[in-house]
């Protein structure tokens, strides 16, 4: 029989009304020995406010730099089933659709070869496999690609691409989210398996302005789905909110940002000017029924945001204002201008240097012009406020 631990201060942990992750390790420590072990070295780190993981190193499957994160406790010979307790993350399929035979094969899996915990989903997206041994790796991996998985990304690599449900749940998808993600995961198996970039490097898919993968906060690459003409409207139905009691002035027009929207209270009218519009989606969240994105869709893509490791916390910045993604041509000039950032950035980035970091210290301008692409209004964060502007009229007067 497994040691029973006693474990007052995770306790607590258990009272209120969200679910616990301490009573899902509880219920995996009657049957594992490595959970079981885990519950005595989680509450000496409570009761000591000192963690007792320690990353000893480099561990991984044959041919892949990527996928399995190693740790070790410093305590061994107290708790000696999490001696090792490395974690495998497993490339999630897009838009986290599953079987419930697919869910049942993997966590079946899981329990002859690892503790049975595991976190759907960390945050790149994976599957996380948390805790097993330095010998169960090479099974795990072979009964994993038997069943048609395989492992995601970890260290300085392109980390596995996520992707929101898209066209296959969401009626406001603007582009194949599913797809695409799909295409760049199958595309840059190489970038995904074995680390070569100077850091971390994610790609994450949004359907529309709503973000539901945080892409614009998270990801060094952020495909956001957007419209390039107007926000249809259906007037019957807006008169339809207005008699059911919402009050489209306050909650609606005076809550865009743009200050792009009137109301005419009297006719129940909506109009909006476009061009000022920011493609924010409160509008259309707030009246689904009466609003919704133009016909003329695609995605924009945006570089650079990160949490706050280093430099601090950056949100991502327009690269391409508009690309119809969906077309192949269009996706595949994407795919070379991926491919030339990655160049430049592995050229001339610091070791541990995320690309938004990397144009922070070079300049936008700078990176532009490295990468091949022309600088825009849309680029602009903000209007400039030095009056010490002066323009170049050299080109011109070469020409």
């Amino acid at each position: 029989m497994p040691k029973e631990y006693k474990t007052p201060n995770l306790d607590e942990l258990e009272k209120g009304p969200w679910p616990s992750f301490v009573k899902e390790i509880k219920r995996a420590a009657k049957k594992n020995e490595m959970s079981n072990d885990l519950l005595g070295q989680l509450e000496q780190s409570y009761e000591e406010k000192l963690g007792h993981w320690k990353h000893g190193g480099i561990v991984g499957v044959m041919g892949y730099g990527g996928g399995v994160i190693g740790r070790y406790s410093d305590l061994p010979t107290k708790y000696p089933a999490v001696s090792h307790f490395h974690t495998i993350r497993v490339n999630q399929p897009a838009g986290w659709f599953y079987t419930s035979e697919a869910l049942r094969t993997i966590c079946d899996i899981w329990e002859r070869h690892g503790s049975g915990l595991t976190n759907m989903h960390g945050s790149t997206g994976d599957m996380i496999f948390l805790g097993t041994t330095t010998d169960h790796l090479e099974p795990v991996f072979s009964e994993l690609t038997q069943a048609g998985w395989d492992l995601g990304g970890s260290g300085s690599d392109m980390r596995t691409p996520s992707c929101c449900v898209g066209p296959g749940r969401c009626e406001w998808a603007c582009y194949d989210t599913l797809q695409r993600c799909y295409d760049i995961t199958m595309r840059y198996q190489d970038e995904l398996h074995r680390p070569a970039f100077p850091y971390k490097w994610k790609f994450k898919f949004s359907g529309c302005p709503n973000d539901c993968v945080a892409a614009i906060a998270r990801a060094d690459i952020s495909v956001i789905g957007t419209w390039k003409d107007d926000i249809r409207i259906d007037a019957e139905q807006v008169k339809a909110y207005a008699d059911g009691g919402l009050d489209i002035f306050n909650d609606v027009v005076l809550n865009c940002p743009a200050k792009c929207m009137k109301y005419d209270g009297t006719k129940k009218e909506i109009t909006i000017d476009n061009r000022d519009c920011r493609r924010c989606m409160h509008c259309i969240n707030v009246m689904p029924k009466a609003l919704r994105p133009g016909v003329e869709k695609g995605a924009t893509i945006l570089i650079g945001s990160k949490a706050p490791i280093v430099e601090g916390a950056l949100l991502s910045s327009v690269l391409i204002p508009f690309l119809e993604i969906d077309n192949e041509e269009e996706f595949e000039a994407f795919c070379d201008l991926i491919e030339e950032i990655q160049d430049v950035w592995c050229e001339e980035g610091k070791n541990r240097e995320r690309v938004g970091e990397f144009i922070q210290r070079v300049g936008m301008g700078n990176f532009l012009e490295a990468v091949g692409v022309q600088p825009i209004p849309e680029m602009v964060a903000y209007p400039r406020d030095n009056p010490y502007v002066f323009y170049d009229m050299t080109g011109e007067e070469e020409e």
